[in-house]
């Protein structure tokens, strides 16, 4: 969260879900850790020399299945702008598998 610009936005096209602020952002991913749990993994990626990252949800048996693909705007070293992206379609252009073993990737909390 501390990442964030005060009035950073989160969207997830094509869902209609907007977040505007960094208060209604974190309230967001509060929701998501607490329905999907810790321990996350992370793939850096870039998207139009952009920073992004492909996010890899826990799975209950072990790895982690791909879960989205998020792109950011970074202004005065804060995200400024996060496009999230849940589309197979997206995740097929950036050639990202699906499933990936839980020593392959980088933890996050």
């Amino acid at each position: 969260m501390r990442l964030l610009a005060e009035d950073a936005v989160l969207e997830m096209p094509p869902v209609p879900l907007w977040f505007r602020g960094s208060r209604d952002y974190g309230r967001f991913l509060e929701r998501v850790f607490a329905m999907r749990g810790p321990g996350w993994g992370m793939r850096a990626l870039t998207s139009n020399g952009q920073p992004a990252l492909a996010a890899y949800a826990p799975e209950p048996g072990g790895g982690h299945r791909l879960h989205t693909l998020q792109v950011f705007t970074v202004t005065g070293g804060r995200i400024a702008h996060n496009v999230v992206f849940a589309d197979p379609y997206v995740f097929d252009l950036f050639e990202l598998p699906r499933d990936i073993p839980a020593d392959q990737l980088r933890r996050e909390r």
